[in-house]
């Protein structure tokens, strides 16, 4: 019996060592080991665009590091809409993620009965990389510099005409530059940046806000004139050009931005673990090259500072877009 009773307190005393020992296995234990599975990168866009781009070549340098797939997964539909939802209701366990851009802070404001509250369904890991744009005009145009452009706007309110698609981010950018100047130019739609810059370049339209990459070509053949970039800073391919803050419009700032994010209850540990192995891929030669190839400058945060620009963008966008009486197509 005594025998029976000492098997019974041993037995006893293993089970609650064992016990103990799962309730260690805290999510920092748990990040120690992810990822012990391939990962889903969904992309929200079509193949070959910027996002897939961004979302791709850093999905890969995370594989290299992990010795793990990450699989990009391109889930296009309502202009990112659908790709954010899956992420947004997907398994809060670190396999799910979403490479997504500046798009993630305005398309709340442009379709109120979005599915998803990004604030409260969006754990943000790392900015990855941010695309510089800059305000051009047609040589017919005028304007010598932002100033000049935004006297002559004011001296012939809606005569000048600006190429975009509608409830785009080039439009938004113009909608913003508007309200800041306090002038009014008039849209000219279109389905896609190349024919907007193609009209611009001959001069069916006047003026429009592009990215650096796609119109730097034409900047240097004088084919555009470029009037400032949109960013805070002058753009390293655009050295010379300064920027729309400084020359007209105080305070203006406007770029697409690139992040990686995940469903809001993942462990903070692997949101931790994932931000610092980002900035080490973002931090080496190649992948800093291989972004600059497609016009992307590196730009890595931390999770907080990533959030605090959605808390800053989420109602700097509702309120362009409202004054602009923009609304999704």
């Amino acid at each position: 019996m005594a025998l029976t009773a000492l098997r019974y307190t041993a037995a006893l005393a293993q089970l609650l060592a064992s016990s103990l020992a799962l309730s260690q296995v805290t999510p920092a234990n748990s990040a120690l080991n992810y990822p012990v599975k391939p990962v889903r990168v969904v992309i929200p866009y079509a193949p070959g665009g910027g996002v897939d781009i961004v979302g791709r070549l850093t999905g890969a340098k995370l594989g290299e590091e992990y010795k793990q797939q990450f699989i990009a997964d391109n889930r296009m539909g309502g202009g990112g809409i659908v790709g954010n939802d899956i992420v947004a209701k997907a398994p809060a366990d670190g396999y799910t993620l979403l490479a997504m851009n500046s798009a993630l802070t305005y398309l709340p404001a442009l379709y109120p009965k979005i599915p998803y509250v990004t604030l409260r369904e969006f754990a943000p890991i790392t900015l990855i990389g941010v695309t510089p744009s800059v305000l051009v005009v047609n040589p017919a145009v005028p304007a010598k510099s932002t100033r000049e452009l935004i006297a002559l706007m004011k001296a012939k309110p809606g005569q000048i005409n600006y190429a975009a698609g509608v409830g785009g981010t080039l439009h938004l950018a113009v909608a913003l530059f508007e309200d800041m100047a306090g002038v009014k130019g008039t849209l000219i739609p279109y389905k896609g940046g190349g024919p907007a810059l193609i009209d611009t370049v001959s001069g069916q339209v006047q003026m429009m806000i592009v990215p650096v990459v796609s119109a730097i070509g034409h900047i240097k053949s004088n084919r555009l004139r470029a009037l400032g970039v949109s960013g805070a800073r002058r753009s390293p391919m655009l050295p010379d050009v300064p920027t729309i803050a400084d020359t007209g419009v105080p305070g203006y700032e406007y770029i697409t931005w690139y992040g990686l994010l995940a469903p809001a209850a993942t462990p903070r540990p692997i949101i931790a673990r994932l931000n610092q192995s980002v900035a080490r891929a973002l931090a080496g030669a190649e992948l800093r090259e291989r972004f600059a190839q497609q016009g992307v400058e590196v730009e890595a945060s931390t999770p907080e500072q990533f959030t605090a620009l959605l808390q800053k963008e989420l109602p700097r966008w509702a309120q362009i877009i409202k004054a602009a009486k923009i609304q999704g197509e």
